[in-house]
């Protein structure tokens, strides 16, 4: 299989909720979390920090080097930019995008999207193509490191280089996208941390479990036996242009 490089993009300048990757969920920071989770991916050979180069995100740098993680700095605006430079700097061949956002990020669905890009030999793979059935949070995408390079190359719109991969995803007859879907839609549940109602919601599943060796179903069960948590961020509308 070829080398697959989870690159998880970091940054403490969130405009809704500012410093959020380093919040506590059972005494470690979210981004600690995430880092953990993904890690648990038996697909992925190695798993990269990318933050920008602002002194804001120094705090990041501190705790991935007191971590031993591997970090990139690059472009707070440009991450398609940012990835690149971690996928060249580890080799990648395969690379999964993963926001930190996302303490739920489950390394069984990881699994799953890494998988169908080398099945399928598509150039894009993402549980996130219309019409979605994961929860929101959940959010893999996998690509090419060719199709990186292709988009770094030809991409000209700075709102769609600030996301990463619209221009694989927006353009189908360039690159051949594969989506990976749930047997059931739970689209509806929102699980990303981008505001305060947001970090509720995780933190109260997170203390039900009690630490974050869980899947992604088991914190299902644990939102669908407590009904009235989903109105804790029920009505946050979702971002549609923003950096990681």
């Amino acid at each position: 299989m070829s080398r697959t490089v989870a690159i998880i993009q970091a940054r403490t300048g969130s405009t809704r909720l500012p410093g959020k990757v380093l919040m506590p969920l059972l005494g470690k920071p979210i981004l600690t979390r995430v880092v953990d989770r993904t890690r648990r991916a038996a697909l992925v050979d190695e798993v990269v920090v990318a933050t920008t180069a602002l002194p804001s995100d120094d705090a990041i740098e501190r705790l991935a080097t007191e971590a031993g993680w591997a970090i990139v700095r690059g472009s707070e605006a440009d991450l398609v930019d940012r990835y690149r430079a971690a996928a060249r700097a580890h080799e990648a061949e395969i690379v999964v995008r993963i926001t930190s956002d996302c303490p739920l990020i489950d390394p069984g669905l990881i699994d799953d999207v890494v998988r169908e890009i080398d099945m399928s030999g598509a150039d894009y793979a993402s549980n996130t193509l219309e019409p979605r059935t994961y929860p929101r949070g959940l959010d893999v995408e996998a690509f090419t490191a060719a199709a990186l390079e292709r988009a770094w190359a030809e991409d000209t719109d700075p709102a769609s280089r600030e996301h990463a991969t619209p221009y694989i995803y927006r353009h189908p007859e360039i690159f051949r996208l594969a989506r990976v879907a749930g047997s059931e839609d739970n689209s509806s549940h929102r699980w990303c941390v981008d505001t305060p109602e947001d970090f509720e919601l995780v933190r109260r599943i997170y203390e039900s479990l009690g630490s974050d060796r869980f899947d992604w179903r088991e914190a299902l069960a644990v939102v669908r036996a407590h009904p009235d948590w989903a109105g804790l961020n029920a009505g946050i509308v979702q971002k549609q242009v923003g950096r990681g």
